[in-house]
């Protein structure tokens, strides 16, 4: 925790403690906060005897980008994301590669000032059929995500985060029940790496994990960054993929996705595009359906196949789609399986 001077929108989700302090209840880390404390996150901090957010209303940055980008590869293929986030993290990953976001504790990061409205317009004006609230985990801005999730969805616009579920039951139920599609960043499968690395732990991700599952219809993918000698191992994959298959089932894609050296780990080489290859037969041998390889150019690893037949459905070089073999409904052109996602007519 830090002491600077705070100030911003009051948050939800504290308690005052019997000792005076004021007890953050967003995430697991439970920060308790003296007057002028920020917590490990730096966003939220203690102002007026209340916890409030300070970077309500501010963004680090906005881009256009496809929707595999996030990565999702079953909502809304082909489809344009309006993305964007704020500043700061509640994790400390020592290999994190937009750590000059979530990192910063300068607010000078947070040039653009973006009212909910503003950014529902600008994703309407950019032929955007979705806002993600990502670079940043969006649980620390909660507040903020949710109003603009409120707007997009006033103008029928969907909802994407991009966030690791490091959080509490109750914000996570306010969370996720505007959100209409994520991508969860299981780090690794141990909690060893998740301490070592992240400074976290890893139940409360998995129990983000069932409870998307479980009581939600949001859609949800799962990213995982192999890091060589941290978290690559044959034995680490085949548990994650058989934790997967038995809690979430088969059908929830899972994403590979190479590490480079960054942050505060440059001392490690990037991963092996052979280490990618392993992992998703790995994951596709335990019985999971949709498994893809990302941050390499890998058609066969980055595309979508039909479980049953085999067929090629969505083909893809890099974000690209080169191949559209779906019905309209979803279904693969070929035998009339139905493939699990969101679908779309094709997007133009």
């Amino acid at each position: 925790m830090t002491t600077t001077p705070v100030s911003g929108k009051t948050g939800r989700y504290w308690h005052r403690l019997e000792d005076s302090r004021l007890q953050c209840d967003l995430c697991p880390r439970y920060c308790k906060l003296r007057e002028g404390q920020r917590g490990l996150c730096f966003v939220r901090g203690r102002a007026n005897n209340e916890v409030v957010l300070t970077t309500y209303g501010r963004s680090s940055g906005f881009a256009v980008d496809p929707i595999e980008k996030k990565p999702l590869n079953h909502f809304l293929p082909g489809s344009r994301v309006l993305s964007f986030g704020t500043a700061g993290c509640n994790l400390a990953c020592k290999f994190c590669q937009n750590w000059d976001i979530s990192k910063s504790r300068e607010f000078d990061r947070l040039q653009v000032s973006a009212t909910p409205h503003w950014i529902v317009n600008t994703a309407i004006e950019k032929d955007c059929r979705s806002v993600a609230y990502t670079y940043n985990d969006p649980v620390i801005f909660l507040e903020y995500a949710v109003d603009v999730a409120r707007a997009c969805r006033e103008q029928g616009i969907f909802n994407v985060a991009v966030t690791a579920g490091y959080v509490t039951k109750e914000p996570r139920e306010e969370f996720f029940n505007h959100m209409d599609a994520v991508n969860v960043d299981l780090k690794a499968f141990t909690d060893r790496f998740y301490w070592k690395i992240c400074g976290g732990h890893l139940e409360p991700v998995l129990d983000t994990l069932r409870y998307l599952k479980n009581e939600t219809d949001t859609w949800f993918e799962i990213t995982t960054l192999l890091i060589p000698g941290e978290n690559d191992s044959e034995k680490e994959i085949e548990a994650m993929s058989g934790w997967i298959m038995e809690h979430l089932g088969p059908d929830v894609p899972l994403h590979f996705s190479a590490f480079h050296p960054d942050w505060k780990m440059r001392d490690i080489a990037a991963t092996p595009r052979a280490t990618l290859t392993r992992s998703r037969t790995i994951a596709m041998e335990t019985g999971l359906h949709y498994v893809y390889t990302g941050n390499v150019h890998d058609f066969k690893g980055s595309s979508t196949y039909c479980p049953d037949c085999g067929e090629t459905l969505l083909g893809r070089d890099w974000y690209m789609l080169s191949t559209w073999n779906l019905t309209h409904d979803g279904n693969c052109g070929n035998c009339g399986r139905r493939i699990a996602g969101v679908f779309r007519d094709k997007a133009a």
